[in-house]
């Protein structure tokens, strides 16, 4: 006999979880299937940080949904649903206060809007969740949920929470000192070093998702892992009945009483999907998500049923670069340089030499002028991050830690040259990397005059609060500035990695998959990456893939339970 749920939820993620924490919270049987062998998803690897609009934490701050809708409608660049967009001003504050009310601790964090001169941009619509203690999911769950990237720990080891993170990034006053208490704190540990090498300290994203995963096993949800999405599966009367999943080579089928949730990731891992929808593909294994993971599975299927798309063309862009993975031959590793590229004593330039963005500006809005300028000039893609020894005795450029922690004598030799780029002049360096030597020498004498006068008169960078929230406030006049002038002179590739992609199935205010002609295919809804966003081209602000992740798991799950409750009325 085929097995049955009230909803079944594809994805484990921060869209998959809320689903099922509030569908089980409305009285309903909730499956969540996994492909991978960790649950999580791509949250649970992320910072973790939920962008709601007038979320009322600190009380009456002044933000409301028209303020947050003046801002998003000032700076996203294509058409949207209106109406979803409304819903998911108003129903963010309503889902944050279920997530708190259930148990999962929330706390608001000081981050300016990614947009700060646009008007209704604000510096207070980001929330945060503490450090969670793993080990409360029990030590046979534990291991099980997805690991922090390296990039997200200090030493590959210690888990690090956002505070910790800006401080040891920045060298801040005590940076030392706050390194050696969570060292101590891992070492001092016993327990868990006996059960495991993991930090039981789920940090960031892992803090989001443990504390939300320890409120869904206490309802009761069952999880199952390494279990695949091959499609879905109609009933006579047209709506979507259940799914078909592999597990290990099996081939099964579950029935979904009541509706599906499809929350399993974009498709930024499928190249040949990107190449069907990018303008500019870039590469799969340049994406900072987890490898192989989001794959468009979800789509794929929906797709095959008539589910419409939207907005397909957009990534959650993100600069990242490339370095062998340590410890394992033939294998690398995607680093993030969301905030290197915009430090002081730095500039970032295309293969013609020339500078092509303010590079202090949000990530997403670095890589939307990446591929911009590649399709202007065909030379970017990658991009070059050019700085000098100041910069490389502070910050890290990606993956290349600064000399306080990786010295140039502790660099592997077969990374010189191929890598990590070296030279004791700005002539040189430009050789090594394939540029013209005049233009990279025109366009770093132009910064440093720039850095001296503190005004950046091409592309402003260091001019708004944004900027200067991750530029160095000991640089002077301006944070973000500094000449680059002290030999010897680094470069390292910039390519146009992803958080994931924009684009996905099309949906209404009530997260419901639409066929082409903008019907709801019924019981079929999608929440995370794996739907459109409701912001189309944008990323308004930090949190603003998993807000509405978040947001539209938890309405999706609420119009499913309505729908459930009313048919048991009626036949009762």
């Amino acid at each position: 006999m085929m097995e049955s749920f009230d909803l079944i939820v594809v994805g484990s993620g921060a869209a998959g979880a809320m689903a099922a924490l509030r569908g089980a919270d409305l009285g309903l049987s909730v499956l969540i299937v996994e492909k991978a062998h960790q649950f999580g998803g791509t949250s649970a690897t992320s910072g973790g940080v939920m962008w709601v609009p007038g979320h009322g934490l600190d009380g009456d701050q002044g933000d409301s949904a028209a303020e947050a809708l003046r801002y998003l409608r000032s700076v996203i660049g294509v058409s949207v649903d209106a109406e979803r967009l409304a819903a998911y001003v108003d129903r963010a504050p309503e889902m944050l206060r279920f997530l708190k009310d259930s148990g999962v601790p929330v706390m608001a964090a000081a981050w300016p809007d990614y947009f700060p001169d646009a008007p209704g941009a604000r510096a207070d619509r980001s929330i945060i969740c503490p450090t969670f203690d793993g080990r409360q999911l029990g030590d046979d769950r534990y291991p099980l949920m997805r690991a922090q990237y390296s990039r997200f720990t200090l030493f590959r080891r210690y888990a690090m929470d956002l505070g910790q993170t800006f401080a040891l990034m920045m060298q801040q006053r005590g940076w030392r000192w706050t390194a050696a208490k969570m060292i101590a704190r891992y070492w001092l540990d016993i327990g868990t070093r006996r059960l495991s090498a993991r930090d039981r300290r789920f940090t960031q994203g892992a803090g989001l998702m443990g504390a939300l995963y320890n409120q869904v096993f206490a309802r009761g949800v069952e999880l199952r892992l390494e279990t695949a999405l091959e499609g879905l599966t109609l009933g006579a009367d047209g709506r979507v009945s259940g799914i078909t999943v592999r597990r290990f080579g099996q081939v099964l089928q579950i029935a979904a009483r009541h509706g599906v949730v499809l929350a399993a990731g974009g498709f930024e891992w499928n190249q040949a999907l990107r190449e069907r929808f990018y303008p500019v593909p870039g590469l799969a294994r340049h994406s900072s998500t987890p490898e192989e993971g989001n794959r468009g599975e979800a789509l794929i299927a929906a797709e095959a049923i008539g589910a419409s798309l939207a907005h397909t063309d957009q990534g959650w862009w993100i600069p990242t670069m490339t370095l062998p993975a340590p410890g394992a031959a033939n294998f690398h590793e995607i680093h993030q340089a969301a905030f290197d590229v915009g430090r002081p004593w730095s500039v970032c330039v295309n293969r013609l030499g020339l500078r092509f963005v303010n590079e202090a500006t949000g990530y997403d809005r670095f890589g939307q002028a990446m591929v911009a300028d590649q399709l202007k000039t065909g030379a970017n893609m990658p991009c070059w991050l050019i700085f000098d020894a100041k910069f490389r005795a502070k910050f890290s450029a990606g993956g290349l830690m600064p000399t306080v922690h990786t010295p140039d004598h502790r660099i592997p030799g077969h990374w010189w040259d191929h890598y990590v780029f070296r030279a004791g002049s700005i002539e040189e360096l430009a050789r090594k990397i394939g540029i013209a030597p005049q233009a990279l020498s025109e366009t770093v004498q132009v910064m440093n005059g720039y850095a001296q006068t503190g005004v950046d008169p091409e592309f402003g960078r260091g001019g708004n609060i944004y900027d200067r929230f991750f530029g160095d406030p000991g640089v002077t006049p301006n944070p973000n500035l500094g000449p680059i002038d002290t030999a010897p002179f680094y470069a390292v590739p910039i390519n146009n990695g992803d958080l994931g992609t924009k684009g996905g199935l099309r949906c209404d205010a009530q997260a419901r998959v639409l066929d082409g002609g903008g019907r709801p295919i019924p019981h079929l809804y999608a929440a995370g990456n794996c739907a459109a966003s409701p912001f189309g081209d944008c990323y308004p602000g930090a949190g603003a893939t998993i807000g509405p992740a978040l947001t539209f798991g938890y309405v999706a799950a609420g119009d499913i339970a309505a729908r459930a409750h009313e048919q048991q009325r009626m036949t009762a």
